[in-house]
């Protein structure tokens, strides 16, 4: 399971032109998930989100985690695309849609994140914040 986590100031998520989630200071998370993941996997990475040290401290150090602040999550089965032989990405190392979606619903869930739509064709905007971005991955049980 693979997360690019993103400081933000404020990110949304549109499906067909209407808002579908919105967030004020926070995280936008894409979560990919990869064939053989599963619910340990889903619940130690959210595990690993919500203690980052990536926000401010008093002192201007990123040392506090995400507290009070919001999480928007989005499905990015991308995230497993595999470029290195030609041009055109592989994504076989992406989990089916019927596996990936209930880890994606359980990985939100641990969070208490807003969601965009699984599997539709989103318009995701961001305002980074330093920018911060990260990417964190636990591994799965082999396919």
């Amino acid at each position: 399971m693979r997360a690019l986590v993103q400081r933000v100031s404020q990110a949304a998520v549109d499906v067909e032109g209407e808002r579908v989630a919105q967030i004020g200071p926070g995280m936008l998370v894409l979560l990919g998930v990869g064939a053989g993941d599963g619910e340990e996997e889903a619940d130690r990475l959210a595990g690993k989100v919500r203690a980052l040290r990536i926000f401010d401290d008093a002192e201007g150090k990123m040392n506090e985690s995400l507290g009070e602040r919001q999480i928007l999550c989005v499905s990015q089965f991308t995230l497993y695309g595999d470029a290195r032989k030609g041009n055109r990405p592989s994504y076989v190392g992406a989990a089916r849609p019927e596996v990936a979606e209930p880890l994606y619903d359980r990985f939100c869930a641990r969070l208490g994140a807003k969601k965009g739509v699984f599997g539709a064709c989103m318009g995701v905007a961001l305002v980074n914040d330093g920018p911060v971005t990260l990417m964190l991955e636990v591994e799965g049980s082999p396919a």
